[in-house]
C-alpha cells in the first residue's frame, strides 16, 4: 500500500515539473481550448472570477503571514532579552 502512495507522489511531482516548463505554443494552445470550451462570452467572468479568487488568496496569505509574526513577536523578544542578559 506504501508502494503504491510512493508512485502517486512521484507522479504528482512529475506533473509539477512539468508545469514549470511550458512555452508560449503551449499556452496559446491552452487558450484556443479555453476560449473553445467556454465561449468568447463568457471568458470575461471567467477572468473575473480568477481575479476575486487570486485576490482572496493573496488575502489570506497576507492574513497567515501577519498571524505567524504576532505569534512569533514574543518569542523574538524573549530571544533578545535571553542575548541582551549574557552580554551583561
Amino acid at each position: 500500500m506504501l508502494r503504491l502512495f510512493a508512485i502517486f507522489e512521484w507522479h504528482y511531482l512529475e506533473l509539477q515539473i512539468m508545469f514549470l516548463f511550458i512555452g508560449g505554443p503551449e499556452i496559446a494552445i491552452i487558450i484556443l481550448f479555453i476560449l473553445i470550451l467556454f465561449g468568447s462570452k463568457k471568458i470575461p467572468d471567467f477572468a473575473k472570477m480568477m481575479g476575486k479568487g487570486m485576490r482572496e488568496f493573496r488575502k489570506a496569505t497576507e492574513e497567515i503571514k501577519k498571524e505567524i509574526n504576532e505569534g512569533t513577536k514574543d518569542i523574538n523578544d524573549d530571544i533578545k532579552d535571553l542575548k541582551n542578559n549574557l552580554h551583561k
